[in-house]
């Protein structure tokens, strides 16, 4: 068979993988990653801490293995993990969820979003609005469901929404409108007036919010608003975020959906075709996780906003112009100074160079608006200080 048909084609041209021969790209994560370990370089692409989180909450997985939690939990989650959302939910904003009806656990927040989008996309005039650059897998998981994409750029330096071009891109024909807060890949925090204005279109337009906040605890500067808890939201919001960023646990894949229980019974008839359950010892080490004090998560912020100010430094000093984020795993630079107006050679190029990985911002981004991020990078700071350290001193005495 020459061609092979099916939906995995819209699904790599939406992700910017399908060549004009047909042929399949390797990812840009898998391609520097390997750069990574034919060079010595140290990874600052793909976003992965390399130590462990809390030890109760290893500890509390180890327990559940130990005591038989190794088969199908609940289709749902299991009952604790449930309610432990429930409880964040309401500790941290004042969200009232109901845990048997409003909430399901998943496997990461990359199938909360997937399921989510198949669940509630109906057809191909359907839209999905999201902000550029955009975290890789919402162009695939919107192809594959067979929507359009729609997008509203972000610009440098605070990486901010045009909210007249926002309230020109959400139309009668938005299904969706995706909001990624704290965003990856620019660290941006999105202020009150987008988080406002994306509820006013939603509204107008009866379209569906969908918001992915796995970096819900790792805002630096000011305490995360999630778009539910606005006036008119919460009726038309499903709420996505993730054990593994939290809780430097990314392998675990113990995600969560949250919502009216009608959006919920959608997206978990979809889903429970997807993995149906994932997890099960995690889980109650996850719930675990929710219920530890305060002090959990500030310091963990405060730990990355360190981690990223070394980081800083290091780029600084060897030349680039660095856009300080203000919350999640990532720091993006401009390269244009050191002669990277084309990031993704300059990106490929880095390792034998610096000894240093990093990945473009045009991996982020449509065809048509590379040229507007042609020269900026990206850099994960979720490593241990001293590997940041030993990457800030390469990048300051290399020539680049």
């Amino acid at each position: 068979m020459s061609v092979i048909p099916g939906a995995w084609r819209r699904t790599a041209a939406g992700a910017g993988l399908l060549a004009a021969d047909g042929t399949v790209a390797p990812t840009i994560f898998a391609e520097m990653s390997a750069a990574a370990a034919r060079t010595g370089a140290i990874n600052l692409g793909q976003g992965f801490p390399d130590e462990d989180g809390p030890a109760v909450v290893l500890e509390a997985a180890r327990a559940a293995i130990s005591a038989g939690a190794n088969q199908y939990p609940p289709g749902r989650g299991i009952p604790d993990l449930l309610a432990a959302i429930s409880e964040h939910q309401h500790r941290f904003y004042g969200l009232d969820v109901d845990p048997a009806t409003e909430v399901i656990v998943t496997a990461g927040a990359t199938e909360a979003l997937t399921a989510s989008l198949l669940a509630l996309i109906d057809g191909p005039d359907d839209e999905v609005v999201v902000f550029e650059p955009y975290y890789d897998s919402y162009a695939a998981a919107v192809a594959l469901a067979g929507a359009r994409l729609r997008t509203v750029p972000l610009r440098a330096p605070d990486f901010q929404p045009d909210l007249d071009l926002l309230a020109a891109t959400v139309n009668d024909r938005t299904r969706i409108i995706l909001v990624n807060d704290p965003h990856n890949p620019t660290g941006a925090v999105f202020g009150a007036e987008v988080l406002a204005e994306v509820v006013r279109l939603a509204q107008r337009h009866d379209a569906i919010i969908i918001t992915d906040e796995v970096y819900e605890h790792l805002s630096f500067h000011t305490p995360h608003t999630p778009i539910a808890t606005l006036p008119g939201a919460a009726e038309r919001t499903l709420t996505i975020s993730s054990a593994g960023k939290t809780f430097s646990a990314t392998g675990w894949k113990i995600g969560w959906v949250h919502g009216p229980a009608d959006l919920i019974t959608a997206v978990l008839s979809v889903k429970q075709y997807l993995t149906y359950v994932n997890g099960s010892p995690f889980q109650p080490a996850i719930a675990v996780g929710l219920r530890l004090d305060d002090a959990t998560f500030t310091d963990a912020a405060a730990a990355l906003a360190h981690k990223h100010e070394i980081l800083g430094a290091g780029l600084r000093a060897a030349g680039f112009t660095v856009h300080a984020p203000q919350g999640g795993y990532f720091t993006v630079a401009d390269a244009t100074a050191l002669g990277g107006a084309d990031a993704a050679a300059f990106c490929r190029a880095l390792p034998e160079r610096a000894g240093v990985v990093a990945i473009p911002l045009t991996a982020f981004v449509s065809e048509g608006r590379r040229s507007e991020y042609s020269s900026l990078v990206r850099f994960a700071a979720c490593k241990r200080v001293e590997v940041l350290e030993e990457a800030a001193a390469r990048l300051a005495a290399s020539a680049l």
